[in-house]
């Protein structure tokens, strides 16, 4: 039986350090606010576009309707929640590319660091004007010795 409690406390303690662990608790905020967000972006469909939209179609979504069969039981389609919903996917997508875009937009124009460029890892041989390795101690084409020099300009040796 204790072989079975320690598996248990295992399990629990394991489930514990995955609960802790900072991206699952990012996610949580992100669902969280994510259900803020679409409650404001379904409002701003309801609320002001969908009349709007009435205004020059004449129309509201919502109350679209086409009841399939005949009688109290027969089944109802409600297309025009389903167009609601669209509606409210492309808002909601559309204002999240905007902010991501004016996100990505801030962040580089803050950021003014500049990568350095990156190392030469060749140098030209003074007498042949071949590109050899930075290292090089002789030419392979010219096959003259060369000797680093306190300016750092490779010289032939006799």
């Amino acid at each position: 039986m204790s072989g079975k409690k320690e598996k248990g406390k295992g399990f629990m303690a394991e489930f514990k350090k995955f609960i802790m662990r900072g991206n699952v608790m990012d996610m949580a905020v992100g669902v969280i606010v994510g259900g803020a967000f679409t409650s404001i972006v379904t409002s701003l469909n309801q609320d002001l576009l969908t009349p709007i939209l009435g205004l020059f179609g004449g129309t509201d979504f919502s109350g679209l309707y086409l009841v399939m069969g005949e009688g109290e039981s027969a089944p109802i389609l409600y297309y025009g929640n389903f167009i609601t919903a669209v509606v409210n996917f492309l808002i909601t997508a559309f204002v999240i590319f905007l902010l991501l875009k004016g996100i990505n937009g801030l962040s580089s124009k803050f950021s003014h660091e500049k990568e350095a460029p990156a190392a030469p890892a060749t140098k030209k041989c003074p007498y042949c004007k071949s590109e050899i390795a930075l290292d090089a101690t002789r030419c392979p084409h010219c096959t003259s010795q060369l000797e680093e020099t306190a300016q750092g300009t490779a010289q032939e040796t006799v």
